[in-house]
C-alpha cells in the first residue's frame, strides 16, 4: 500500500513538477546596463577620443602628408607642434612606423567605433576581438614603439619622456585595462 501511495503521489497532477531549466541558461546571463558598469563609461570616453586622435594624428603620416608648421592642412600643423618637440619618430616615421600608424588609422580607428557600440549595447561577443586588439596595441605600441622612443636610435628617441608618456601612455594603459576587463566570458554581465 505504501508503494502505491508513493507512486500515485509522484504521478498525481498536484505533485510539484521539477523545476524547469532557466530559459537562457548560464551562457546567456543578463547583461548590465551601462549605468551599472561605471568603469565601462571610461572605456566609451577613451575609445571615442582614440577614434578622433587616430583620424587626426595617425592618418597623416600613414598617407604621407608632410607634418610642417606651415602646412595647409591644420591637423598636420598640430602633429608638427607636438612631434617636433617630443616625438621625432612620429615626425619622420620610417616605413615600419608608417605600418604601425596605418594599422591605427585603418584597423583600430573603425574598431574603436565597434568597441564603443559594444560597450553601450552590451555585445558580449566583442570579448575575443577586444583581447586581440589590446594584445596588438600592447605589443606594437607598448613594446616596439615605446622601446624605440626610449632605447632606440638616437634620432628617434624622445627628448621629453614625461610629455611623451602623458600623450601616448593612455594608448597602452587603456588597452591593458581592457585586457583585464575582458578576462572572463560575458564581460557585460558583471560590473568589471
Amino acid at each position: 500500500m505504501s508503494y502505491v501511495s508513493e507512486t500515485s503521489a509522484t504521478t498525481s497532477p498536484t505533485a510539484a513538477a521539477p523545476a524547469a531549466p532557466p530559459e537562457h541558461g548560464p551562457a546567456k546571463a543578463a547583461s548590465l546596463p551601462l549605468r551599472q558598469r561605471p568603469f565601462d563609461i571610461v572605456f566609451v570616453v577613451f575609445f571615442s577620443i582614440f577614434f578622433v586622435t587616430c583620424l587626426i594624428s595617425d592618418l597623416i603620416p600613414t598617407v604621407g602628408i608632410a607634418q610642417t608648421p606651415d602646412s595647409s592642412f591644420l591637423p598636420a600643423q598640430w602633429n608638427y607642434a607636438y612631434s617636433s618637440m617630443n616625438d621625432p619618430l612620429f615626425l619622420h616615421p620610417p616605413f615600419w612606423m608608417r605600418i604601425v600608424t596605418g594599422l591605427s588609422a585603418f584597423v583600430y580607428m573603425p574598431f574603436y567605433v565597434l568597441l564603443v557600440l559594444a560597450f553601450i549595447r552590451r555585445w558580449n561577443w566583442i570579448q575575443l576581438p577586444a583581447v586581440i586588439y589590446a594584445t596588438m596595441i600592447v605589443a606594437l605600441t607598448g613594446i616596439v614603439v615605446f622601446g624605440v622612443e626610449f632605447f632606440g636610435e638616437v634620432e628617434w628617441r624622445t627628448p621629453h619622456p614625461g610629455v611623451f608618456l602623458l600623450y601616448n601612455g593612455p594608448y597602452v594603459l587603456i588597452p591593458l585595462l581592457l585586457l583585464i576587463r575582458m578576462r572572463k566570458p560575458l564581460p557585460f554581465a558583471r560590473r568589471f
